[in-house]
């Protein structure tokens, strides 16, 4: 048996928008359903948010978001700052976290991800990879991007 996990995001009106962003970071195919294309009337506000919406790219990276529907209660406040201060200290209940093999494949994904980011841990060397480093984006969810592989 396999098992596998894909990151499912919500948002209140800007999933599209951040779906958008991912595929420019990381590639791959864009799929966006809206509410009308399940038939939601068109004229209803909200319609034209995303119901389901996925970036899938070759290199394995796969992420999951939609709008949540107007009505539903707005999510709990964040528990916490991210930042960083020898070590990071969060309320956050999750990262997204990616890694690569090399410093050449992980650099440019965070280059592009780290455009109106907050940088909570500057992406450089550490103690236990060649490159590490987590930010915050500017859709507020918090990534940590690593190598995996020895320098």
């Amino acid at each position: 048996m396999t098992i596998t996990t894909t990151t499912h995001l919500n948002f209140r009106g800007e999933a599209r928008e951040a779906l958008e962003f991912y595929r420019s970071v990381f590639g791959g195919h864009l799929t966006v359903v809206a509410y009308a294309d399940f038939g939601m009337p068109k004229d209803l506000p909200g319609a034209d948010k995303v119901v389901f919406g996925q970036v899938t790219a070759d290199n394995g990276f796969r992420i999951m978001a939609y709008d949540a529907p107007s009505q539903s209660p707005a999510p709990a406040a964040h528990a916490g700052t991210t930042r960083s201060q020898g070590m990071t200290l969060t309320g956050e209940k999750f990262f997204v976290s990616v890694a690569g093999e090399t410093l050449d494949e992980v650099s440019p994904l965070w280059d592009k991800l780290a455009d109106g980011a907050e940088v909570v841990e500057k992406f450089a060397p550490s103690a236990f990879s060649p490159g590490f480093g987590m930010l915050t984006d500017r859709f507020g969810v918090t990534w940590i991007l690593q190598v995996t592989a020895a320098a």
